[in-house]
């Protein structure tokens, strides 16, 4: 025999054993073998898929987050404007009020200031006509202690009075 060269026999057994172990491989292992591949492929595509959704949340969260930064930021924009509304406000009244709080002192300046110039003037006034008095009372005295000047002043007051 040739060992190079196998014989029908040893093809036959050969083929019916190759034969058998495929049916034996088919009912015991091809089976599990196909069933863990399929159940290692449906976890492979669940995984896909849940890091799919977890992408997409990620995604969403972070649309929401810009949206609550923008949100925020406006509001604080907002707030800010507002602050400085209040701000120009109050200085302009409290201007405002300063401005009232000045007229009114001056025009009590003012008041006061005119209240004094009358009260000086008649002070004045009194000083200016009791020194006209007493003038008028020491011409007098000296013209009305001679009787001639008397009957001179008489006679020229009863001329004006007989003139007007």
């Amino acid at each position: 025999m040739d060992l190079v060269t196998p014989g029908l026999g040893l093809v036959v057994w050969t083929g019916i054993t190759f034969i058998i172990l495929l049916i034996i491989l088919r009912k015991f292992a091809w089976k599990p073998i196909l069933g863990a591949v399929g159940e290692r492929e449906d976890s492979i595509k669940n995984a896909l898929l849940e890091a799919d959704k977890a992408r997409q949340e990620m995604e969403n969260l972070k649309s929401d987050n810009e949206k609550i930064l923008k949100e925020a930021r406006a509001e604080r924009d907002a707030m800010l404007k507002e602050a400085r509304e209040m701000k120009n406000n109050v200085i302009s009244e409290a201007k405002d009020e300063a401005k009232a709080q000045a007229n009114k002192i001056i025009e009590q300046a003012k008041t006061s200031i005119q209240n004094e110039k009358l009260a000086a003037i008649t002070d004045l006034k009194n000083q200016v006509a009791d020194l006209s008095i007493g003038i008028a009372e020491k011409v007098l005295k000296e013209q009305l202690s001679n009787k001639d000047k008397q009957e001179k002043l008489v006679e020229s007051m009863l001329n004006d009075v007989k003139l007007n």
